[in-house]
């Protein structure tokens, strides 16, 4: 059965002549490549296709995870299936964090073709333009918001059309939420009512504000990497896919790599790549990777037996992610999606067989429509806190649904200056790394959390939600001092999905640095890392965005091409920073 409507779903989305295609190469024996991708994610789909546009160049790609023939992911409504299921996802958990009562908090991480875009919320937010002036200002020269605005530009294909801001003719495909569900413009009303002001597009002249959010969806299909990227390639005679492969090591002669060892069926293989071997295994497995092959701070290195190639203290440092904390109130009328949960078959049934035909309705949309940028106080610069507003509540990342007809706003800080790391547990390649996020290790960070909770509190008062707004269900009426508040963020706090910086861009001085302006790994050959574990410092808002442009300007990197040409474009900024609002 499960065969049956995976066909299905695939031929509704008109794909499988292309995987078939795609099946029949990837048995290919050819061992050497000019260029091996480590990871089929955001940044290794993005790099595949670029690559191969040159028939010079012959490409290998290597998944852990299996190709994504499942409607679980291609229904963008089903993306609590894949945050919860093995099959699809490294199902990570943190080490107990320390300042977060101790948790050892579950972080899903994409395992499947799209890596993570095939398993995230498909939120497509680019961050703020001083995101990218701050990396510059970090080390990576050549990264301000003028250079990497052509490379946002060049991958998106967006609906409402190009312009100085946005791109028309990309490969992936942005979009805006059709549900129409009232309580999406009442929230944006609501903060208007605050005090702040509309955005008419988070990603273009305005980040700051409340608006409509867009969406990695295309015709009610999630548009992840995979689909805009890799699909396009899978036809070329110069690309060859492994799914299932875990790479082990990378092969170096001397401080040069020369390939990767991988695992596939219980098998261990080998395949050599001519000019680079790039990492594209996000901020985790990345850096594992490197480590695992000899790459990393010696000291720990040598304490687990692996001989050391390289030592790059960097390597596994600098890890940064965003948390997020469910603000949930119940809805007094009966208009949000909550009779869509698995709690009410018969309704999943006709939301699933509407989306199997259309791909339309409930199951066509990840329901985080709306959304807001704004600043936690009087003095920053730029939006330091992000609400996610969805018209149902959930927990423990969707594993838990509500119990009544609510809403809720998904709020946190964006660029915490708490530092963690990731470690080696042991040299086993198939056993996870040490994952330490060291999440509100700072007073700042606690401050934040403890804010985005009252701000949230306070859109949630306003008059446009008072014919719908119930009684407060998390964190609870009981829940307002700030030592309460304060418990309540240690207990409840969780994972945006957004883990990045472990193996940072800079300069050759910088004793953190792992890569360089060119994205090569520094004091090595033939080894590049291209995903969001480069990022100097976490983006102001989701990943996915800004990883898929830092993918699209390194192949030009890469492939040897001058960059874009700068491109420089009015930015609103607020007329004064003696008010957050």
């Amino acid at each position: 059965m499960a065969f049956q409507v995976t066909n299905i779903v695939l031929k509704s989305l008109n794909m499988q002549q292309a995987l078939r295609k795609g099946l029949m190469r990837n048995a290919s024996s050819l061992s050497e490549y000019t260029h091996i991708i480590v990871g089929a994610g955001s940044a290794g789909c993005v790099l595949a296709s670029r690559l191969t546009e040159d028939q010079d160049k012959k490409v290998l790609l290597l998944e852990a995870g299996p190709k994504d023939w499942s409607w679980k992911i291609h229904m963008p409504a089903a993306l609590m299936y894949p945050l919860d299921s093995t099959t699809y996802n490294w199902s990570y958990s943190t080490v107990p964090q320390k300042h977060m009562n101790n948790r050892e908090m579950y972080h899903p991480r994409g395992k499947v073709w799209g890596g993570s875009s095939s398993i995230n919320a498909m939120c497509y937010v680019r961050g703020h333009p001083m995101d990218q002036d701050r990396w510059a200002k970090e080390g990576a020269a050549g990264w301000a918001f003028a250079d990497c605005l052509p490379y946002f530009k060049r991958a998106e294909n967006y609906e409402r059309g190009e312009d100085e801001y946005r791109g028309g003719s990309g490969p992936q495909h942005v979009s805006r939420g059709k549900t129409g569900n009232i309580l999406f413009e009442k929230f944006i009303e609501a903060g208007e009512q605050a005090g702040y002001q509309r955005t008419t597009d988070m990603n273009g002249f305005k980040q700051e504000g409340f608006g409509y959010m867009d969406l990695t969806v295309h015709k009610g299909v999630r548009w992840s990497t995979a689909n805009g990227y890799l699909r396009r390639a899978l036809k070329r005679p110069n690309l060859t896919v492994e799914s299932r492969t875990l790479a082990t090591k990378i092969l170096f002669d001397g401080l040069k790599a020369v390939g990767v060892e991988y695992e596939k069926r219980g098998s261990p293989r080998s395949a050599y790549a001519s000019t680079e071997v790039i990492l594209s295994g996000g901020a985790i497995n990345s850096p594992q990777l490197l480590m695992l092959s000899g790459v990393g701070n010696a000291d720990d290195l040598k304490e687990l037996g692996i001989p050391v190639v390289h030592h790059l203290p960097g390597v596994g440092s600098n890890l940064q992610d965003h948390l997020e904390f469910y603000v949930q109130q119940a809805c007094t009328q009966p208009i949000t999606i909550y009779k869509a949960q698995w709690k009410f078959p018969h309704v999943m049934v006709k939301v699933g067989l509407q989306w199997f035909l259309t791909q339309t309705g409930w199951g066509a949309t990840p329901h985080l429509e709306a959304g807001a940028f704004v600043r936690s106080r009087p003095g920053v610069e730029h939006p330091d806190i992000q609400f996610h507003f969805l018209p149902s509540v959930v927990n423990d990342h969707g594993r838990v649904p509500g119990d009544c007809h609510a809403f809720q706003v998904h709020v946190g800080p964006m660029r915490p200056t708490s530092r963690g790391n990731i470690k080696l547990k042991s040299k086993n390649p198939k056993e996870g790394p040490l994952i330490d996020f060291n999440y509100l290790s700072t007073e700042i960070d606690r401050w934040e959390a403890r804010q985005s909770i009252k701000l949230a509190r306070e859109v949630f008062a306003q008059k446009a939600f008072d014919p719908y707004r119930g009684r407060e269900i998390q964190p609870g009426l009981e829940v307002q001092t700030d030592e309460q508040i304060d418990e309540f963020v240690r207990s409840c706090g969780d994972t945006a999905y957004h883990p990045s910086c472990t193996c940072k861009m800079g300069l050759e001085t910088d004793p953190m640095a792992v890569v360089n302006n060119k994205t090569e790994v520094l004091g090595m050959s033939n080894l590049r890392v291209v995903d969001a574990s480069i990022m100097p410092s976490v983006a102001s808002g989701n990943l996915n965005a800004p990883t898929i442009m830092i993918a699209e300007k390194s192949a030009d990197i890469i492939r040897g091409r001058a960059p874009l040409p700068q491109i420089h474009v009015p930015l609103w900024k607020p007329e004064t920073l003696e008010t957050d609002r």
